[in-house]
């Protein structure tokens, strides 16, 4: 994602950061007044869509003639593209502007979208899959990077949260009445927004410079060991500790490369990107264990299971947006303390409880945590490096928060969906 504010809210850099270089006043004035319920029209059915096939994994299993397991690659490779997609298209999005990612974006959930409806075979739906969510990455950066203050960025935050939580009943019900397909394609639903955005962006001159090709192989290496560390550890261990020494050593060579060493130097920035990454993988565990945990330790049917944990997390990431509001006034310390506190005892709950009400609060904790964590964490992240790079370091923060929505699954699977 990129957004463009202070942890005070205030403008800053605003063209920078939707691509149109030194640009105009007239240039800056026109990418703020996209309309906020556009932007989060563009950037949170993406959160539906990921939420989809937490309740209908078995479904897609038969249908696919699969073991449910293997159906969740569907869920990893959202992920995982969603994770990868995101520096990629942040990238792209500085480099070439917000009019060509926002297109770039829109052509790749639609063609994803299609391939999936359309294929029979699992290969075949994987691909579709993650077109969708490398296409949805680059939808979420343009939003993202017409926000603009702090206000606007806890909005489109706490609408990833709240359509997010509707993404599980949403896709058990959407099964039922037409099939998994369909549950899977509700992305599609964020391409109403990009006519109406894209009116409001200024067209963007090509930057200088070559666009660092290694450097960008080598970080998705890195994510693709660290999402694949859970299912297949070792192969998973060497890949990610190579693309670590080769990707420093590049850093070396190119410091102001795909990633740039001023960006990775900063402490605030890795301390927000580790926080996020923490939740976000504590959430995703806990979004598709909690329904498997309170239908096996409490008799609860699917249909109660998926409504309790869509109230849950509806309550959990509207505290979220509260507590974005009046988190310039807690301070970071505390912030992050209640963040880390919250998450912890989220965790603690899903191990331990054996009540319904116990389990689907601890998923509310958790989303409260993981949307919360993203809206704070990644302002702290902006604000903490040179302007120039902010674009970037939201990109590499976003990647961080999205390993987790890629790791947790494929947890989840290890432990209860096996």
């Amino acid at each position: 994602m990129s957004v463009t504010s202070t942890t005070d809210g205030a403008d800053t850099d605003t063209d920078t950061d939707t691509g149109t270089g030194a640009g105009t006043g007239a240039g800056r004035q026109r990418a703020r007044r996209v309309p906020i319920l556009w932007l989060a029209l563009l950037a949170t059915p993406i959160a539906a869509g990921a939420n989809a096939p937490v309740l209908i994994l078995d479904d897609m299993g038969r249908s696919l003639g699969v073991r449910t397991a293997t159906a969740a690659w569907l869920v990893t490779a959202f992920a995982w593209a969603l994770s990868v997609g995101m520096p990629l298209l942040a990238t792209l999005l500085r480099r070439r502007g917000a009019r060509t990612a926002l297109r770039v974006g829109a052509a790749l959930v639609l063609g994803g979208t299609v391939a999936l409806v359309a294929s029979p075979w699992l290969p075949l739906a994987l691909v579709g899959r993650a077109a969708q969510a490398a296409g949805g990455a680059g939808l979420i950066a343009v939003a993202m990077s017409l926000a603009g203050d702090a206000r606007r960025m806890g909005v489109i935050s706490a609408g990833f949260g709240m359509l997010g939580a509707s993404g599980p009943l949403l896709g058990e019900r959407l099964s039922e009445a037409v099939s998994w397909r369909a549950a899977l394609a509700v992305s599609v639903v964020a391409l109403l927004a990009v006519p109406a955005v894209g009116r409001h962006v200024p067209t963007a001159p090509p930057a200088e410079g070559r666009f660092d090709t290694r450097g960008s192989l080598l970080l998705a290496t890195l994510a693709t060991g660290v999402i694949l560390l859970p299912s297949h550890p070792l192969p998973a261990v060497g890949a990610a500790v190579a693309a670590t020494v080769l990707l420093a050593l590049h850093i070396r060579r190119r410091p102001d490369g795909f990633v740039p060493s001023a960006v990775l130097r900063t402490p605030v920035f890795r301390t927000a990107t580790l926080i996020a990454l923490t939740l976000s993988t504590s959430y995703f565990v806990l979004l598709f264990a909690v329904p498997r945990l309170v239908a096996g330790r409490t008799g609860w049917s699917t249909g109660a299971v998926a409504t309790g944990q869509l109230v849950a997390l509806l309550t959990g990431s509207a505290l979220a947006l509260g507590f974005a509001a009046v988190s310039a006034r807690l301070g970071r310390v505390r912030v992050r303390a209640v963040l880390l506190t919250v998450g912890a005892l989220a965790a603690a709950t899903a191990v331990w409880a054996h009540s319904a009400p116990a389990l689907l609060a601890a998923a509310g904790a958790a989303v409260f945590c993981a949307t919360g964590a993203n809206a704070t964490q990644s302002m702290d992240a902006a604000s903490a490096v040179p302007a120039a790079h902010r674009p970037t370091a939201i990109g590499l923060f976003t990647l961080g928060y999205q390993l987790g929505g890629a790791v947790g699954p494929a947890v989840a699977t290890l432990l209860v969906l096996s």
